[in-house]
């Protein structure tokens, strides 16, 4: 799927946009399956609206977290046995996708799996938000690596991440921005988000990268990246996923992961979304039962973070 000239950018640079990933025969489908899921949380609140868009900032003004609802993760904090999430089978189809999987195999080899570190990003106006909204799925994405979100068990895994555009990602609604490549770890404090600590990059070298809806950002994950303010009147959907080379360690191996693609063993594959959604129910379960483990290994107390 990637040319030569994309592979090589992507090696040299450690990011990569690429139209067209996706078409609406997948995108659709999501689509509706979260308005569907939107539209049973309103009604559960008392909230009505015409638009996914009306409904969503209906529900975050009058104090509803439809987030971790929506999320197709377990949050890092602790669990409960009620813990909501979302797994379903249109978001299973757009993971597992064959064109998304081609390109994620032009990068890292023929054994894909499915990477358990992923979220959906939903991001309302930067206007509408509260004044406290910290979580970078919801507002603005502090300058991270994404290594350093994994625990150290990752830290020699071949991983990427292949950021979903669902809606256009503007530079006025809040696109991805990229300071080019970098070789090494930096240190990373927990702040509003867990970011790279100050003075360590230069953000004036910042590069934005816009991409229409279907499309992807790719990234290395020593890469630094972050988001621009969503400064439009419209809400800003990507999906953020991670790809790692099979048998290598995902970074938060208390969540599941599952092989994606296998040219070597196609029997191991996951083709039910059942499965998985089973499999994330199974962990919510396991974990709701034992001491809170951490997701990454950064403390605020380390001397570059004071």
């Amino acid at each position: 799927m990637l040319s030569t000239a994309q592979i090589d950018h992507f090696t040299t640079h450690g990011y990569l946009v690429v139209e067209n990933v996706l078409d609406d025969a997948i995108l659709d489908p999501v689509r509706a399956e979260y308005a569907l899921l939107l539209d049973d949380l309103c009604t559960g609140w008392g909230i009505a609206g015409v638009s996914f868009q009306d409904k969503l900032l209906a529900a975050y003004r009058e104090g509803h977290d439809w987030f971790q609802s929506m999320d197709i993760s377990l949050p890092g904090d602790r669990i409960t046995t009620d813990t909501p999430m979302h797994f379903g089978p249109a978001v299973f189809d757009m993971v597992t996708a064959p064109r998304l999987l081609d390109m994620v195999e032009d990068l890292i080899g023929p054994e894909i799996t499915s990477n358990p570190i992923q979220h959906v990003r939903i991001k309302p106006p930067e206007r509408t938000l509260n004044r406290d909204e910290i979580r970078a799925h919801v507002g603005g994405t502090d300058w991270h690596q994404d290594r350093a979100v994994a625990l150290e068990e990752a830290d020699r895994t071949q991983m990427i991440t292949v950021w979903l555009a669902v809606t256009d990602a503007t530079v006025e609604n809040g696109c991805l921005q990229v300071i080019g490549n970098e070789t090494e770890l930096l240190p990373h404090c927990p702040q509003v988000q867990t970011s790279i600590a100050p003075g360590l990059i230069d953000t004036a070298k910042a590069k934005p990268l816009p991409v229409k809806a279907g499309g992807a950002v790719i990234f290395h994950p020593m890469t630094p990246h972050a988001s621009l303010p969503n400064r439009s009147e419209g809400i800003r959907w990507s999906f953020d996923l991670r790809f790692n080379v099979s048998g290598q360690p995902t970074g938060r191996a208390h969540f599941p992961d599952f092989v994606a693609r296998s040219r070597a063993h196609p029997e191991t594959e996951l083709h039910d979304w059942r499965q998985w959604k089973a499999m994330w129910e199974a962990a919510r379960a396991r974990l709701s039962e034992t001491p809170h483990i951490a997701i990454h290994r950064w403390s605020a107390d380390a001397p570059v973070c004071a």
